[in-house]
């Protein structure tokens, strides 16, 4: 498949498609759309930022289009659970914006907002809920939500729900939801635990893998600076000075890390901002928009807060700790170099991280260029220490800036240790039929027929 064209969607996804700038599918989307427009439930594994969302967005709604119907009264017919309320805003706007020639409706469901205008929304009915889990939980002992006459189920980012302890309200959650439904299951890794979930949620499913978690994007130039802990404001400073920095991410691995290091920024000259899981919703969406405007083109996050952010020509990706999980090294990376443009990707390590950093180059089977500050004075001007403030423009910020580019959402700010399965290396495409549960067939055997026909 070379263009969306030819996987024979919607016309009103198609032309929603063209007004974006869509023409060619990503290898995911062009492997898990024609069968999941089958009716066949999706098994996919793939890192943030292949184009996941299209690849269920897409053929639900075209699907949607193909049964019509409405939403049921207190309920969804297609449920999507994501482990942040970032990214269930994204994949909210994602299905708004595919679907804006069709009229379904679209409602989120996340914590850090008031319950009112959720209740409302639920009361009506929905044809799309993006919720996560705990929020979700809370409507649904309250008998705010129903999920029995709910069509299709997707999780997304499934790996990162279980890290986060969601996983028995995910139990409780899937038990709402009538057994003859449609199921598509996203994953970036695929331990043993996960494996053991979609196996339970998913029949007879297509298994679509992408771009294996061991191997990093290969648009991004991957640096790291071996620098004494007092160390890292001077050359995270020198580096922002640098040039060619635009919208630049700094991980932090605490929520109060991420405070601090803003406040660093600031007394530096910086516009900055923090985004974690005690930052309000309205605070969270307001740094997210200074960030992508450029009034404030620095964002300090930890990875659960980052979980979502798809935000376009990311130029620098700072990890001022590494993570203690080294798959979460290669989420942190791939929010830059997206789309096709090329990134840069520096870590700042401290001798006590030396064994983090071992343990990421096992994992992504690489060896990262490394400079030491502390044996070499030679390190060029704007990655060094650097205690004079930047020159400021007219607005306040430095010159070389200006212009760059509850509930229900985080439990912690923690990363499961569980070890990942060993990826292949190859995109493939193969239906997992061992042992798998046979969905019976319904009366005429069609492939192509709709999958809303069958039962609820």
């Amino acid at each position: 498949m070379t263009t969306f064209a030819e996987l024979n969607l919607n016309p009103l996804l198609l032309s929603a498609l063209e007004q974006a700038g869509h023409i060619t599918p990503t290898p995911i989307q062009a492997q898990a759309i024609p069968p999941a427009m089958q009716g066949r439930d999706i098994l996919g594994i793939a890192q943030t930022g292949t184009g996941k969302t299209a690849a269920f967005a897409l053929p639900i709604l075209h699907q949607l289009a193909l049964t019509g119907g409405h939403p049921p009264r207190g309920g969804c017919r297609v449920l999507v659970l994501s482990p942040t309320r970032e990214l269930a805003s994204q994949i909210a706007e994602s299905f708004k914006s595919y679907g804006r020639h069709m009229g379904f409706s679209v409602a989120t469901v996340f914590g850090g907002v008031g319950h009112a205008p959720q209740q409302r929304a639920l009361a009506r009915g929905v044809d799309i809920l993006v919720a996560t889990p705990g929020r979700l939980m809370d409507h649904m002992q309250t008998r705010n939500a129903r999920l029995d006459h709910t069509q299709i189920l997707v999780l997304d980012e499934a790996d990162q729900m279980l890290d986060q302890g969601f996983l028995p309200a995910i139990t409780k959650i899937v038990a709402a939801v009538p057994k003859e439904r449609r199921t598509m299951f996203f994953s970036a890794t695929m331990p043993s635990a996960i494996a053991q979930l979609a196996s339970k949620m998913l029949i007879d499913p297509v298994r679509v893998e992408v771009t294996p978690v061991a191997t990093t994007a290969e648009r991004v130039n991957q640096r790291v600076i071996i620098l004494d802990g007092a160390s890292k404001r001077g050359v995270l400073a020198g580096i922002l000075r640098g040039e060619g920095v635009g919208r630049v991410l700094v991980f932090s691995r605490t929520k109060h890390g991420a405070d601090k290091i803003v406040k660093s920024l600031e007394m530096d000259g910086f516009p900055a901002n923090a985004i974690h899981g005690n930052k309000g919703q309205s605070q969270r969406e307001r740094a997210l928009a200074e960030f992508k405007s450029g009034k404030a083109p620095i964002l300090v996050a930890t990875d659960i807060a980052a979980r979502g952010i798809d935000v376009p020509d990311v130029t620098h990706v700072i990890q001022h700790e590494l993570p203690e999980v080294a798959e979460t090294y290669v989420h942190r990376i791939g929010r830059t170099a997206r789309a096709g443009a090329g990134g840069q990707a520096i870590a700042l390590v401290a001798p006590d991280e030396i064994g983090l950093l071992r343990a990421i180059e096992r994992l992504t089977r690489q060896k990262i260029d490394s400079e030491d500050q502390r044996s070499n004075p030679t390190i060029p001007l704007n990655e060094r220490a650097v205690p004079t403030r930047p020159q400021r423009g007219r607005q306040g910020q430095p010159q070389q800036q200006r212009g760059g580019g509850g509930k229900g959402g985080e439990r912690q700010e923690q990363r499961s240790s569980q070890p990942s399965r060993p990826a292949q290396e190859r995109s493939y495409v193969k239906p997992m039929n061992d042992g798998a549960r046979k969905r019976p067939a319904a009366p005429g055997g069609s492939a192509g027929r709709s999958f809303m026909a069958r039962g609820r």
